[in-house]
């Protein structure tokens, strides 16, 4: 949901004047079915206003549309947090962001991630996200709380060790040759890559270069099948759409079947470690 809230809302007020008009139902008579102030419908349907969940509810149930509901209810939700705009974010420093990571981390069973240009958050070492957060800082221009967002970053990886989680990450080959810090840091994080390998709950899969176009992406982190958290240039995006997070799926295991696992990936890491010595 990469448009503006005005133009999010007008969307969702399309869909439900859409399923009004399929059920045949005049917005007078919703209006009354509710009673509903009789203007209220084409407000609704036409963006001025927001409807809350109980308008769809309402919407869903008297056009005999209740299998929308739950898309729908997501949508609605989505509006209000799905675009938020990285200065906002970040707007006290790096740590309050890794400690949302925390929780969501936490409460996700299943965890699914794929990274086209830096190694995942949850498999980099210390000095690894020291170079990155050190450029997230320079470059929006917030608060310098390199150590504490590199401190809760590496408290994040002790999600890595409870026994009800699974992970499965995806990452592009480029992550082994883009450069953070220096050599030194690169060669430790190949090594840290090597040894993840061996953890019982964690499968890590390498999309070669030479693999075929399949599909255009971006990084993404995937929570169980509820939420996707996707960067973008300016702003991170979360997708709770039911329809919209089927997609992220298809995406995922696209990319996870173009991927290569066990002593392949580790090929292709020790390639890269052998590049840096």
């Amino acid at each position: 949901m990469t448009g503006s809230i005005d133009q999010q809302r007008e969307s969702l007020g399309a869909r439900l004047r859409e399923i009004r008009f399929t059920a045949g139902l005049s917005g007078a008579a919703l209006a009354r079915l509710n009673q509903w102030h009789p203007s209220k419908v084409s407000k609704i349907e036409y963006g001025r206003i927001m409807p809350s969940l109980e308008d769809i509810s309402a919407y869903c149930r008297d056009c005999n549309a209740e299998d929308q509901l739950a898309d729908l209810a997501a949508t609605r939700r989505n509006i209000d947090t799905a675009y938020l705009e990285w200065q906002k974010i970040l707007g006290t420093g790096t740590k309050r962001r890794q400690n949302t990571f925390i929780r969501a981390e936490a409460g996700a069973r299943i965890l699914r991630g794929y990274e086209p240009v830096v190694i995942p958050g949850l498999l980099q070492t210390a000095d690894y996200a020291a170079g990155i957060l050190r450029k997230v800082i320079e470059f929006q221009e917030i608060p310098n709380d390199l150590d504490e967002g590199v401190s809760a970053r590496m408290e994040r990886q002790r999600v890595l060790y409870q026994r009800d989680h699974l992970f499965h990450f995806v990452i592009a080959e480029q992550t082994l040759y883009t450069t953070v810090g220096d050599d030194q840091t690169m060669i430790g994080q190949m090594d840290r890559l090597l040894a993840v390998q061996g953890m019982p709950r964690v499968t890590l899969g390498i999309v070669p270069a030479t693999a075929p176009f399949e599909t255009t992406t971006t990084g993404f982190v995937m929570f169980d099948t509820s939420t996707v958290y996707v960067e973008a240039i300016t702003a991170e995006l979360t997708i709770t759409q039911p329809r919209e997070i089927k997609v992220y799926h298809r995406t995922f295991d696209t990319l996870a079947g173009q991927s290569v696992t066990g002593e392949a990936a580790r090929l292709l890491i020790r390639r890269a470690l052998d590049s840096r010595a």
